[in-house]
């Protein structure tokens, strides 16, 4: 095979599935991949009320846009939303697995509920939606699945047991996939972020003295915006990762290095 003596990170042709696309770290990936040149399927927890979210990125990026109702907690929505998206695209190249829940809690004080809920999305979630694409993927001839994982996955945080072992559990899972579906040309890669600055952590962030906390422990300076995991997610879906499978890219502006 010949290969272009330049990298590509060119996504023209291509379609994308991106879970938890709402708001956040999967928007940012959404819009990123769009603006690469792939056509997106935006996973949503809840459908209603997307017009506006998906007539945002139509206009930002020019690309076909289709959301689909997809709780990733729930496999019958899963199958669901794959097969809308196969349906209206007829084809899947790209997974971006985003889903994810992780409430802190002393660990004494977890729930039954609290672990359930967030190894159904986390875990079950993950998996359950890497299968059920990784299927097209082998019938197609390949495919880029890029899980979301976290820092969490690497270092201890207080109050934060159950999501720090999902979040391990989700690198792991990546190597596992890397390997199984190796043979099939699918590349299965990971990215950690540190805090992001998101509506989802904002409550946390927004307290000037815990965010001075975190800012302390990471090297760079800053907590992450949502563009800062996007572009590492486009570039591992794009040619220019093609010999990456089963790794898990930390974006934690060196948390993890210390």
């Amino acid at each position: 095979m010949r290969h272009s003596p330049s990298p590509s990170f060119s996504l023209d042709g291509q379609v994308a599935l991106v879970t938890a696309a709402g708001k956040g770290i999967g928007k940012a990936c959404a819009l990123a991949l769009a603006q690469a040149g792939a056509d997106i399927i935006l996973g949503l927890r809840d459908l209603a009320g997307s017009d506006a979210l998906v007539n945002e990125l139509r206009q930002a990026t020019g690309r076909d846009i289709f959301p689909v109702q997809m709780d990733v907690a729930k496999r019958a929505e899963i199958e669901s939303a794959v097969a809308a998206g196969l349906a209206h695209f007829q084809r899947i190249d790209i997974l971006v697995n985003n889903a994810g829940i992780g409430a802190p809690n002393p660990a004494e004080h977890v729930t039954e509920q609290d672990f359930d809920e967030t190894l159904n999305v986390n875990l079950k979630g993950t998996f359950f939606t890497s299968q059920a694409v990784g299927k097209i993927m082998m019938t197609q001839g390949g495919g880029r699945i890029i899980n979301i994982s976290s820092q969490a996955g690497f270092v201890a945080l207080p109050t934060e047991s159950v999501y720090c072992m999902t979040k391990a559990a989700v690198s792991h899972l990546t190597k596992c996939l890397a390997l199984e579906w190796a043979p099939y040309h699918i590349n299965v890669n990971a990215v950690a972020p540190t805090f992001i600055a998101t509506p989802g952590t904002r409550k946390w962030l927004d307290d000037a003295a815990f965010l001075e906390t975190v800012k302390a422990r990471i090297p760079l300076g800053r907590v992450g915006e949502p563009i800062d995991v996007a572009g590492p997610v486009v570039f591992l879906a794009s040619p220019a990762a093609a010999m990456i499978t089963g790794e898990t890219l930390m974006v934690d502006g060196g948390w993890t290095i210390q």
